[in-house]
């Protein structure tokens, strides 16, 4: 099957006026702060669960970096608190164990998180209207990664690109249209519907696997073009995920929106983000099992205030 060529650069304007289109705020209420969550309810959940035939999971994240990379020049800090040389050094009697700290920067294009509401503004706004003011050095007081408190679950659908067009991976900065999408659902049997957990597969890992490197921005990474914004709305997609950032990196120059799915989809449809996930393995199971559904699972933690989370995210087919 032949690659559509990408849609040429949106400009200012039609991003505006896919923002216009697809706004969320007041859908759910002036109070809401679960955004497109709402469209995955318990029903479809329930009904999701028979999803699971073999029973095996597979993680869709990468390891914690711990070391300095062009993915993440700021990586997680991990120290050891207690040892093997110093089991006993916590002054009780007879109780010898280790303790470790790990702190991080919950972005970037490293590590494996999930981006809460309060994450991005848009003149001073972020999701149903709320001021950016309401996110302050303590934490923000609205829009957070407490909207996930309860754990993500429902279904998965694995829209792997390349694997649809026979090809390694993705161009960075490649910006895949509605035309991708829709060849790639009847390609691989799947579509997309309503309550939905979208992942969108590029070839990100395959990229670094032939040079051990990459640079997002340098080398970039594939994301989603403008245009599928309103069909992301129309197909009532829940959560997005993606081995990027979604977004095409770095960027299609498009003046006040270097990053059109995280700021119209964030702040305007109320979209969480799943950034960086890890698909090789995803990819490999769902070749052999010939599905590109599953049961997904998420858990972030209960950080209040947060504006996300790392979080390491569980297909089970």
């Amino acid at each position: 099957m032949e690659f559509p060529t990408p849609p040429p650069a949106p400009s200012a304007a039609e991003v505006e006026a896919h923002y216009a289109a697809t706004k969320n705020w007041g859908r759910w209420g002036d109070d809401d702060e679960r955004g497109a969550l709402n469209l995955l309810t318990e029903s479809h959940r329930a009904a999701w669960a028979a999803l699971v035939q073999q029973g095996r999971t597979v993680s869709l994240a990468h390891d914690l970096p711990v070391t300095p990379s062009p993915e993440t020049p700021s990586p997680a800090h991990h120290h050891m608190l207690a040892s093997g040389d110093a089991r006993d050094s916590n002054g009780i009697a007879g109780y010898e164990a280790s303790r470790d700290y790990v702190g991080t920067d919950v972005h970037g294009m490293g590590v494996t998180h999930v981006d809460a509401l309060c994450h991005m503004f848009i003149r001073g706004e972020m999701y149903n209207g709320r001021p950016a003011a309401q996110v302050k050095s303590t934490g923000s007081e609205a829009n957070t990664i407490m909207a996930l408190a309860d754990g993500l679950s429902g279904r998965g659908v694995f829209l792997d690109v390349p694997r649809a067009f026979g090809l390694a991976h993705l161009p960075g900065n490649t910006a895949l249209g509605v035309a991708h999408l829709e060849a790639t659902e009847a390609e691989l049997g799947v579509q997309v519907r309503e309550g939905d957990i979208l992942v969108v597969g590029t070839g990100r890992d395959a990229r670094k696997a032939e040079t051990g490197r990459l640079d997002p921005f340098r080398d970039g990474l594939a994301g989603l073009h403008a245009e599928c914004l309103p069909w992301l709305h129309d197909r009532g997609v829940a959560v997005l995920g993606s081995d990027g950032i979604s977004d095409p990196t770095p960027g299609l120059g498009i003046p006040d929106w270097p990053f059109p799915v995280h700021q119209v989809g964030i702040v305007g449809m109320g979209l969480h983000l799943i950034d960086n996930l890890a698909l090789s393995d995803l990819a490999e199971a769902c070749a052999e099992t010939g599905r590109w559904e599953f049961f997904f699972t998420l858990a972030p933690l209960r950080v209040v205030g947060g504006t996300g989370c790392p979080v390491n995210p569980v297909a089970v087919l």
